[in-house]
């Protein structure tokens, strides 16, 4: 039986990234058949995106959060959720930043690097990243998630992979995307570690 020091799961990024990574089996074989994919789903990245834009605005409670001004962007704001589309300013603004996430899971490598990108993903879209606007609580967040887990499951299974070759891709951006997802709760919850 391992020992896990849980108090340092709390405090230390890369040995929660590595505990995770253990525990869901995410090595090397993954990251290389995540990075293996890329060209041929760098390419459906647009695709990709947009279909995640059209679901984002197709309900209030996540379209909302495109109204605030988001960080780095400069330029005119929608005036409502009802004003929102596809080809708003701010919106086509998020689309790439959500590009280069995607980017950056197939081409980046698995190292201290990504574990510290990972965690500022998932503090971005909370108080603690310092925007007082943007506060996307973690029902959304998982919505989200859950929605990208989805696409790439569907786009992969498309692909002209052999059957264990895409089960294996598959299975890889899974792992990945579930340590993603921790790294976005771990922003939401307040743990006393004694």
């Amino acid at each position: 039986m391992q020992s896990i020091d849980e108090t340092r799961l709390e405090t230390d990024t890369q040995y929660r990234y590595e505990y995770l990574a253990r525990f869901m089996g995410f090595g090397p074989e993954d990251a290389a058949l995540i990075q293996a994919s890329a060209p041929m789903l760098g390419p459906l990245i647009p695709l990709l995106v947009e279909k995640t834009y059209e679901r984002l605005l197709s309900y209030d409670a996540t379209a909302r959060h495109f109204v605030p001004r988001q960080s780095g962007y400069d330029g005119p704001l929608p005036t409502g959720v009802a004003h929102l589309t596809l080809t708003d300013p701010q919106i086509r603004f998020r689309k790439e930043h959500l590009s280069r996430y995607f980017m950056q899971l197939l081409g980046r490598s698995y190292d201290g690097k990504m574990v510290q990108y990972l965690d500022m993903v998932g503090k971005i879209h909370t108080l603690k990243a310092g925007n007082k606007d943007i506060d996307v609580p973690l029902v959304q967040m998982n919505a989200l998630m859950g929605l990208l887990a989805d696409s790439l499951t569907d786009v992969i299974s498309q692909q002209p992979l052999d059957a264990s070759t895409s089960l294996r891709t598959i299975r890889a951006f899974q792992k990945l995307l579930w340590i993603q997802n921790d790294f976005i709760t771990r922003h939401y919850v307040s743990v006393d570690p004694s």
